[in-house]
């Protein structure tokens, strides 16, 4: 159930918004086995004057921070950047203008079905890939 966030300073057309979505979340199915249909991804473009980017990258600097559940190996997750990368690369996204961070809080910090802790909810699907 990873909640994830793309931050933009570049205005594109709805069908290159909708890729850069399908792409983060294809990639989130293949590193990190996310069930089928657990998309909860936001696109939010900035005007170029909110959002400073650092020396050397260019307006097409992505933002992707990615909330999840604990308990992915380190494989995965570099599987995961890897595929973001790649994915972005196909949509004209240059690699050294991405950057991914990643966040665990652990289970008890995430309320669920009507307020429980993950901690007390079978998920339905495995973390530990």
């Amino acid at each position: 159930m990873p909640l994830t966030r793309i931050e933009v300073r570049k205005s594109r057309p709805a069908e290159e918004v909708a890729a850069i979505m399908e792409a983060v979340y294809q990639a989130q199915r293949e590193a990190l086995k996310v069930p089928e249909g657990d998309r909860q991804i936001r696109y939010v473009e900035h005007k170029p004057a909110y959002f400073s980017v650092p020396p050397g990258k260019t307006d097409n600097y992505t933002l992707v921070e990615i909330t999840l559940f604990p308990g992915r190996s380190l494989e995965a997750k570099r599987n995961l950047y890897k595929s973001i990368v790649q994915r972005f690369g196909a949509l004209g996204i240059a690699p050294s203008d991405i950057f991914i961070v990643l966040s665990e809080p652990p289970l008890d910090n995430w309320g669920l079905r009507g307020g429980i802790p993950a901690s007390e909810v079978d998920l339905g699907f495995d973390l530990n890939v």
